[in-house]
């Protein structure tokens, strides 16, 4: 596999590394483009200039009619040369095995159809995120509240990289 993590040579590694991956080749968009409208504000960037650009995964998919009944990751995010990945969703108890499902797929997709992208994922802190789309609410101490966490998610109100 090629280096295409150099930020010294000025090329966009993660336009490369989406450019490079099949079923996604052509959802690459600069900045938070390819995040949703009404979604763009849960991702807060501390300096907007260090955004490689975004993807949305799940779309490209269902334009090609890809895996039609699987459970898939909404999005991913170039900042400061890393990436990480987060899915907006609603976060209840109920919904705890659909997104670690996602996560799961997202993980076998990475490892299988993108390992490009994966290669860029975020090494500073966790790559995986939760973004909760109308609050949290799954019970603190609860099992599924635990496996979340074990399983490496973080859920959160808001993705703020700085």
């Amino acid at each position: 596999m090629r280096n295409i993590n150099n930020k010294s040579t000025g090329r966009k590694p993660f336009k490369k590394a989406v450019e490079h991956t099949d079923e996604v080749r052509l959802g690459y968009k600069a900045g938070k483009l390819a995040i949703l409208n009404n979604e763009r504000n849960k991702v807060e960037l501390g300096d907007p200039r260090k955004c490689g650009g975004s993807l949305f995964i799940d779309q490209c998919l269902i334009d090609q009619g890809l895996y039609p009944n699987d459970n898939r990751w909404d999005y991913a995010i170039d900042y400061d040369g890393e990436v990480f990945f987060f899915e907006v969703h609603t976060a209840n108890t109920g919904e705890v095995g659909t997104v670690l499902n996602k996560l799961a797929w997202l993980k076998d997709w990475l490892s299988h159809k993108a390992p490009e992208i994966s290669a860029l994922r975020a090494k500073s802190k966790t790559s995986f995120y939760w973004v909760q789309s109308n609050g949290y609410h799954i019970q603190q101490n609860s099992s599924q509240a635990r496996t979340v966490l074990q399983k490496g998610l973080k859920p959160i109100s808001k993705l703020v990289l700085k």
